[in-house]
């Protein structure tokens, strides 16, 4: 196995990707954002560590440009399949499909409801349709993933694990044999990813399949491995480190119900839930999202509630029943 780093147009400046011996040739898992410097990195990889040896197989954990930016680059490139799991594959060729659309009427009252200004709403609508910008387009069929498969990868079996809430379907790759965690998105060694609602799905409760899906590989998979992520450095402890993804969201929640003893809307949060004031407009999106995120989790429990006011404007608040217990 080889790791390879890929500079990233972002504050978390890089992604991890890997490829993996697989006979004559190479299996990539992940492949970098769409760019010029990313093609350029590419083509001195291929000559170089990968030995001019073709790519037999790409695969992608899941459908965010920096994970899948470059497989419709590679998989012509080199007449191979797209291995992924269905609900990633069709995601990100329905946000692909947004490229070019005014932003819906449908994802402006979601941002109004949450709080927003005019300001905000108007900088969505113009950076509305730009996923497919970091993505080359996708080929037109795709080999699929599903949960339990087994694959052979040169002189190995990799185990595929999905786990969810970071996104719909993310594919993570265990290999028993070598005692190794291709984890994606989804155990990251020093941040949290992103778990968030959007507007397609406004009621989604993302938060609860991401809670679950930390049981899961904790249940699954052993804490001796070593943890290959997307992002920062490769370790070992994973269940420590699930231990402290799910602290620390638990953790969210209490704060987040404590706060809502007086109503707040979404943007009223980031304060408890970030531990900062959120200006910059694209982590105020994903700021939206995770808070919502929480905010879901907490009312299809019962445990708070929400009124929209005259203005369209949702306000949450603490339970009633929670207010005079006083927890």
């Amino acid at each position: 196995m080889l790791w390879m780093r890929l500079p990233l147009p972002m504050a978390l400046n890089h992604v991890n990707v890997w490829a993996i011996a697989d006979g004559d040739g190479w299996s990539i898992v992940d492949t970098g954002i769409r760019s010029e410097q990313t093609a350029e990195l590419w083509e001195q990889l291929l000559s170089g560590p990968l030995r001019g040896q073709p790519v037999k197989r790409v695969f992608a954990t899941h459908m965010h440009p920096d994970h899948v930016g470059m497989a419709g680059w590679l998989t012509r490139r080199f007449d191979c399949n797209l291995w992924m799991s269905r609900l990633e594959y069709v995601t990100a060729r329905m946000l692909a499909a947004d490229t070019g659309r005014e932003a819906p009427e449908d994802a402006l009252s979601f941002y109004r409801r949450a709080g927003w200004d005019g300001h905000l709403v108007e900088g969505y609508r113009a950076r509305f349709g730009r996923f497919g910008a970091g993505i080359h387009a996708l080929p037109d069929s795709f080999h699929r993933l599903e949960d339990g498969d087994d694959l052979k990868i040169g002189q190995h079996t990799w185990r595929v694990i999905v786990g969810r809430g970071h996104s719909p379907e993310h594919a993570c790759l265990h290999c028993e044999a070598l005692g190794v965690l291709i984890s994606g998105d989804q155990v990251l060694p020093r941040i949290s990813s992103n778990v968030s609602v959007f507007p397609t799905e406004p009621d989604a409760d993302p938060l609860h399949d991401w809670l679950e899906s930390l049981d899961k590989l904790q249940r699954l998979i052993p804490d001796s491995v070593l943890v290959l992520p997307s992002h920062n450095e490769c370790f070992r402890g994973l269940h420590a480190r699930l231990g402290q993804l799910r602290s620390h969201h638990l953790a969210s929640l209490d704060r987040l119900q404590e706060l809502l003893a007086t109503p707040r809307r979404v943007i009223d949060t980031f304060e408890v839930m970030f531990g900062r004031d959120i200006t910059d407009p694209m982590h105020t999106t994903f700021a939206t999202g995770e808070s919502l995120a929480h905010l879901n989790y907490l009312r299809r429990r019962g445990r708070i509630f929400v009124d929209r006011d005259s203005e369209g404007v949702d306000w949450y608040r603490r339970s009633a029943e929670l207010q005079q217990t006083g927890e």
